[in-house]
C-alpha cells in the first residue's frame, strides 16, 4: 500500500486555537514523513487558516446556533477531497457534529477513527436527538480513542456508546523540549510581573473557572496573576477583579504567541488549571506546565485532569468552585520552595515519560494499523 492518507476533521485552524486543535497539530507534526494529512475545519468569521503543517480546507459556517458553526457545505467538501486524495481513514475529534455528518457521507472504505475529547455537557439537552446519530456513527467507527483511561469511565456518554473492543488510550503528546530550555523572555516577565506568580492560561469559557481563581487572590495579598488567552468573558473576569479588589494583581495577557509561552511557564511559581466542569477532560496546559518544571494546582473533578496533575505528586487538587481551597492550595505552594520544587520535578519527569511527541506518534500510528485491520 502506499503511503497512508488521513483526513483529519480538526475543528477549527484559526488563531483562536483550543486544546482539540493543538492535538490535532500535534498528532501531524509527530507522524510528518509517515503519513499524508488533509485537515478539514469549520470557519468562524473570515479567519484565515494558520501557517500549518499539513494542507487544510475550511468549510465556512453559514451561523452558529448553540456554539456549533452550521457548515452545510462540509459533507460535499469530504467527498470531492476524498475524490481527489482517496483517504484509507477519516479522523474525528468529538464533540463536533458536523465533522460527523461530514464523515458519514464518505463511503464505506473510509475507516473511521474517533477520538472523543469530552462528552456534550452544554449542550446536554439537545443530546437526546443526537444519540442515535452518534452512536451509528460510533457502530461505524473501526477505532475509538481517549487520552486517559478515565476518560471510559468518568464520561457516561462514551462509556454508553464505545464498544470495549474498539477503546484505545493515546495520551496527548507534545514537543517538550522547548518548555524547558530556558526562554530569553523568561527573566523580563518575572521582573515585569513581580515575585509569587501564578499563571493561568485558556479560553476565558465558563468551564474553564477563572473566576473562582481571580477572587481566591483577594487570600493571597502577596500573590499575583497572570491569565492568559480571551474569550467571552473576558470583561466579566475584569470585572470580578476589580470587585474582590484584586485589579492591581492580576493582569490580562491576552493571546499569547506560541514562540512566548514557555516564557511564562517559566516566569511563574505555580500554575493553575481551576476548570469546574467536566468538558475540561485532560488540560493540555497542565503538561506544558509540567514539562516546565512548575507544580500545577487544578480542580478534582474525578476525570483525566487529575490523571495527568496527580495530587501530591506533581501539584495539588482541590474542589471545583471552591475559592478559599484554590486559595489555600496555591498558598502553600507560593510559601514553600521545596514542595514546589519536588513536585515540579516530578512533573517533568511525568511529561517526559507519558506526553512525548514521539509516544504520541506510536500510539497514533499504532490506532490507523488496527483501524485498518479490524473486521467492520
Amino acid at each position: 500500500m502506499s503511503r497512508l492518507r488521513v483526513l483529519l476533521f480538526g475543528r477549527y485552524a484559526d488563531a483562536e486555537t483550543g486544546g482539540i486543535e493543538r492535538h490535532v497539530r500535534s498528532v501531524v507534526e509527530a507522524l510528518q514523513g509517515e503519513v499524508d494529512f488533509v485537515n478539514l475545519v469549520e470557519g468562524r468569521g473570515f479567519a484565515a487558516a494558520r501557517d500549518w503543517p499539513c494542507p487544510v480546507e475550511v468549510s465556512r459556517a453559514l451561523a452558529v446556533v448553540a456554539s456549533l458553526p452550521i457548515c452545510p457545505g462540509m459533507p460535499a467538501m469530504a467527498r470531492a477531497l476524498h475524490a481527489r486524495h482517496r483517504f484509507h481513514i477519516a479522523h474525528l475529534h468529538l464533540p463536533d457534529p458536523m465533522s460527523h455528518f461530514a464523515a458519514a457521507s464518505l463511503p464505506p472504505e473510509v475507516r473511521i477513527v474517533v477520538t472523543w475529547h469530552s462528552d456534550i455537557v452544554r449542550q446536554r439537552s439537545l443530546y437526546g436527538l443526537y444519540r442515535p446519530l452518534l452512536r451509528r456513527l460510533m457502530a461505524r467507527a473501526r477505532v475509538v480513542v481517549a487520552a486517559t483511561p478515565v476518560h471510559f469511565t468518568s464520561m457516561p456518554q462514551l462509556g454508553e456508546l464505545a464498544p470495549q473492543a474498539k477503546r484505545v488510550v493515546v495520551p496527548f503528546g507534545f514537543e517538550l523540549a522547548r518548555y524547558r530550555a530556558p526562554h530569553p523572555r523568561a527573566d523580563e516577565l518575572r521582573k515585569s510581573l513581580g515575585p509569587k506568580l501564578v499563571f493561568a492560561l485558556g479560553r476565558h469559557v465558563y468551564y474553564k473557572g477563572f473566576e473562582y481563581l481571580v477572587r481566591a487572590m483577594a487570600r493571597l495579598p502577596e500573590a499575583r496573576l497572570a491569565i492568559g488567552g480571551t474569550g467571552p468573558l473576558t470583561a466579566s473576569l475584569r470585572a470580578a477583579a476589580a470587585d474582590a479588589g484584586v485589579a492591581d494583581r492580576v493582569v490580562f495577557a491576552g493571546r499569547i504567541a506560541e514562540a512566548d509561552l514557555p516564557a511564562y511557564y517559566q516566569a511563574c511559581e505555580v500554575f493553575c488549571l481551576p476548570a469546574v466542569e467536566p468538558s475540561e477532560a485532560f488540560g493540555i496546559v497542565q503538561v506544558e506546565a509540567m514539562a516546565a518544571g512548575k507544580p500545577v494546582v487544578c480542580s478534582e473533578l474525578h476525570n483525566g485532569i487529575t490523571w495527568v496533575n496527580q495530587h501530591g505528586v506533581t501539584g495539588l487538587a482541590v474542589p471545583p468552585r471552591d475559592e478559599a481551597a484554590l486559595a489555600a492550595a496555591l498558598g502553600r505552594l507560593l510559601g514553600d520552595a521545596a514542595l514546589r520544587k519536588r513536585l515540579g520535578d516530578a512533573g517533568a519527569a511525568r511529561a517526559a515519560s507519558a506526553f512525548s511527541l514521539g509516544a504520541l506518534a506510536a500510539g497514533t500510528l499504532g490506532v490507523y494499523q488496527k483501524a485498518l485491520a479490524a473486521s467492520a
